[in-house]
């Protein structure tokens, strides 16, 4: 019941979307999508992807990969098209192995009129899992880009290897935009022993978004991920400081929308069937105000058609993912994307 009223307010929202374009307004639709485990078949000896591989557990073979390839391209060719023929401008990934699935992916026949370009760099993340940017040029032009190292260390001192923060800075519709994407540290071991790399995560967001905001705190930043924690967490709340109430938002501040569906139980993700909320999209205090010639924050959405919910088995109302532990359910994530609605008057 609940995901057919997640589905239902969905509709709404589209609605109304539809009539602020016809409004005379320029729509800039920006999004994120964990791909989850979206490996190819050949095996990289740096990295821990056997399970992936034809003769790993999951028997992962070039069919299987060409099918994913395929679901999360229907996915990722659908959002916000009832909004912009376009769909999403911009759009960050999660757990992708390299930058060759992402350019199968972008030349997907679905897709591949959007023209979208690619923006990664390799982690050192134990399994040699990413993130990175995929963006239409129609809309964003990509100045600058880097990628921002999360300093982790076991107990003995050891380091501990995570994904990097990727940053990229460039010009929409001629606007400087900052976009951050992140894949922050999981929960394994329990939420509470794990924070403390969540939070030094989110602590590289935080001084990357200080250094910016000191020059400009005008300065229109998005900061998005599956950050393996919730809008309420302490290291979306009190780290990063993003509020959920516009009217809270410092100059300079983040405004998170997802802290409200959070805590009407809406959620990207399920678990022990509960709704965590982990894929976020933050904006900061430049894009609040609707009184600018720049790009404002409209709405965020959920997208989860009812197509990619798993309908049967002891995952009935999640996500569809790709394998039910190692058997392929030709399914699309364990996440569903997310996407919100930045609207600019036309001239």
């Amino acid at each position: 019941m609940r995901i057919k009223i997640i589905l239902a307010a969905l509709c709404v929202f589209a609605l109304t979307n539809a009539n602020a374009q016809k409004a005379n307004y320029k729509v800039a639709l920006i999004g994120f999508y964990n791909l989850e485990n979206f490996y190819d078949t050949i095996d990289d000896p740096l990295t821990n992807d056997a399970e992936y591989l034809p003769t790993g557990t999951k028997h992962y073979t070039g069919e299987i990969y060409l099918d994913k390839v395929g679901n999360l391209a229907k996915v990722i060719s659908q959002i916000g098209t009832d909004v912009s023929p376009d769909g999403l401008s911009i759009i960050g990934n999660a757990e992708i192995e390299n930058e060759a699935v992402l350019s199968d992916l972008v030349h997907h026949p679905l897709l591949k009129s959007r023209n979208y370009q690619i923006v990664h760099y390799n982690s050192p993340d134990i399994r040699g899992v990413d993130v990175a940017l995929l963006y239409n040029p129609k809309y964003f032009t990509v100045i600058s880009s880097d990628h921002l190292f999360v300093p982790l260390f076991d107990s003995d001192g050891s380091p501990r290897y995570t994904r990097d923060i990727l940053f990229v800075y460039g010009k929409y519709d001629g606007e400087d935009m900052y976009v951050m994407v992140g894949h922050w540290p999981s929960r394994r071991g329990g939420e509470e022993v794990s924070a403390p790399g969540r939070a030094t995560a989110a602590g590289v967001c935080k001084n990357k978004i200080d250094s910016i905001t000191k020059i400009n705190p005008d300065a229109k930043i998005v900061l998005m991920g599956d950050l393996n924690d919730d809008p309420v967490s302490p290291s979306v709340a009190t780290v990063i400081g993003a509020k959920g109430d516009k009217d809270k938002v410092q100059r300079g501040g983040m405004f998170n929308p997802w802290v409200e569906p959070y805590k009407q139980g809406i959620g990207t993700l399920a678990y022990n069937d509960s709704w965590n909320l982990f894929d976020q999209i933050m904006v900061s205090s430049g894009f609040l105000s609707k009184e600018q010639s720049g790009f404002f924050y409209r709405e965020a959405h959920i997208f989860n058609k009812p197509w990619m919910l798993q309908t049967d088995g002891r995952y009935k109302g999640y996500p569809k993912r790709t394998y039910d532990f190692d058997t392929y359910i030709s399914g699309y994530s364990d996440h569903f994307p997310t996407y919100l609605v930045l609207l600019k008057k036309a001239n």
